[in-house]
């Protein structure tokens, strides 16, 4: 059976911040006009991150925006939403976070087989200068690739 995937947004900016250590995909507990707004990719990661509450994982300040079609029965942009995963995965994050230098960051979200699904990454902070290296790196392929285009 060949997976249906629909990209709805990445959040690009946790790839340039963190370093990525582990991946993991979740499952969200949404509304009706929250999936009708994904499916418009009216949605922002950019500064959401997930904490746990008790032994449950949420997405905090994902920024879904209300669906303009719906009416008096719509959902709050910035609400926290459940993550779906099995216990072991959850464990998992939990321990991890309590290590200094952990977080826990969504790195995308999308539509797999009909189903609003999270890839979320446990990440440690880079610093500063390995950033400016990120940047260096980028900076000397577009230059490469340019000149190879250049020379045709």
């Amino acid at each position: 059976m060949s997976e249906n995937i629909l990209i709805v947004h990445e959040n690009k900016k946790a790839r340039f911040d963190y370093t990525i250590v582990e991946t993991y995909e979740a499952g969200l507990q949404l509304m009706g006009s929250e999936v009708k707004s994904l499916r418009n990719k009216d949605v922002q990661l950019k500064d959401s991150y997930i904490s746990f509450k008790g032994d449950e994982a949420y997405l905090q300040n994902a920024h879904i925006a209300e669906y303009k079609a719906s009416s008096y029965n719509n959902h709050v942009p910035e609400r926290h939403r459940k993550l779906l995963m099995h216990r072991n995965e959850l464990d998992e994050i939990f321990e991890a976070l309590r290590e200094k230098g952990y977080s826990c960051v969504p790195l995308k979200i999308y539509f797999k087989n009909g189903r609003a699904k999270l890839q979320i990454a446990l990440v440690k902070g880079k610093k500063t200068h390995d950033k400016r290296e990120a940047i260096k790196k980028r900076d000397v392929s577009d230059q490469i690739r340019s000149s190879l285009r250049r020379s045709r």
